[in-house]
């Protein structure tokens, strides 16, 4: 039952054990806002909020969240893919039904207040539950152009959190509010020397940090490993290959192992990077990568030039959108796909070290595109959510 918080300051009346089911994931993107928001209401309230997050059994946060600290609830999930399949069919008429019954039965059994939805295909079946159980829905969007899910579920949502203003359009008006995309709090917590320390990289020397989001790239893995010689000449290089059907990680290593010294102690391969992350931005002169939502975030928030290499094919080429606009506020530079070579990446890289005023105007710019308080912004919205109810 809602109690008084004792403020007296009218706001209205907050309960005093607030019940947050998180749902999405599926990417990086998804999954990053979805933490950024939980340690944000941790922050908050300390022990006065019980977090679930739902997601599916096989995305990148069924290990995230849990990391976190976060319980955690897997469902039954589909995808709406854009070529005919039949598996298609399958998802429509058994696993999302499915998915509909699981998050009823876990939305019945938390009773939450409120319901965050950061997006993928495994946060449709959770609101549509929310919304037949009278539960506020928050949604949340990271990117330039909304996902479908987000768009899917918009009117069954109260209220919908948006990174950037261009996103407003494809939602129902009267429910959009610009709260910026929130970063992981621990992302902020490094200092400069951490990445020589524990990478053993030398200070004196650029960074360059290479990632294809949280599954690797391909593309970018082969064009970096042909370029490696004429980069590692000029700087170091922390690369996050992912692991992949084309075992880059192997191909890489094997590149890096002809290489002589001293450019081969300039390499550092990893498949994934978890907590020397951090260590890495604080470090970083450039960083080349997707444009995915969870990498342009970071950029943003921490101020870091970058050349964007945007997945092709990506649903409503969300990714050129996103690469976009940061290279349209002189915060990144754009290398399609389709134009990516050793040689070009190469020539793009060193000409960007080779200009340290260029780079610092590029991060400069980059920070004008966040919203520091983004965190805070969405929970006041949770809070205000909670309190309507």
């Amino acid at each position: 039952m809602p109690v008084t918080d004792g403020r007296g300051d009218g706001n209205p009346p907050m309960p005093a054990m607030l019940r947050v089911v998180i749902a999405g994931g599926g990417t990086g993107g998804h999954t990053s806002a979805g933490l950024a928001i939980a340690a944000a209401l941790r922050q908050r309230l300390g022990d006065g909020v019980e977090l679930l997050w739902v997601g599916s059994r096989g995305g990148v946060e069924a290990e995230a969240a849990p990391r976190a600290g976060i319980p955690y609830q897997a469902i039954a999930t589909g995808k709406l893919r854009r070529a005919w399949s039949a598996q298609n069919l399958v998802d429509l008429l058994v696993r999302v039904p499915a998915g509909l019954v699981q998050a009823i039965v876990v939305l019945r059994r938390l009773s939450p207040h409120v319901v965050v939805a950061t997006g993928g295909f495994v946060a449709v079946p959770t609101a549509v539950a929310a919304w037949l159980l009278r539960v506020p829905v928050l949604i949340h969007e990271q990117t330039a152009i909304s996902g479908l899910a987000n768009r899917l579920t918009a009117r069954l949502a109260r209220l919908i959190a948006v990174t950037f203003p261009a996103s407003s359009r494809h939602f129902p008006p009267g429910k959009v509010v610009v709260t910026g995309n929130p970063l992981r709090p621990e992302l902020l917590r490094a200092e400069r020397s951490g990445a020589a320390g524990r990478l053993g990289l030398d200070p004196a020397l650029p960074l360059v940090y290479v990632t294809g989001g949280a599954q690797g790239a391909h593309r970018i893995n082969r064009a970096v490993g042909e370029a490696l010689p004429r980069l590692l000449g000029v700087c170091q290089v922390v690369h996050q290959c992912g692991e992949n059907v084309y075992d880059d990680h192997g191909w890489l290593a094997a590149r890096a192992g002809g290489l002589a010294e001293p450019l081969r102690g300039r390499y550092r391969l990893l498949p994934f990077v978890r907590e020397a992350l951090a260590d890495i931005y604080a470090a970083v002169s450039l960083v080349v990568g997707r444009a995915g939502a969870g990498t342009v975030n970071e950029l943003c928030h921490l101020g870091l030039p970058a050349v964007l290499i945007p997945l092709p094919g990506a649903r409503d080429d969300e990714q050129t959108a996103n690469a976009r606009l940061l290279a349209g506020a002189g915060a990144a530079v754009l290398l399609p796909d389709a134009d990516l070579s050793p040689e070009r990446l190469a020539e793009t890289v060193l000409g960007l070290l080779g200009d340290p005023a260029r780079l610092k105007a590029m991060g400069e710019q980059a920070r004008t595109l966040a919203h520091p308080d983004a965190a805070e912004r969405l929970v006041e919205l949770v809070l205000e959510m909670a309190g309507r109810r």
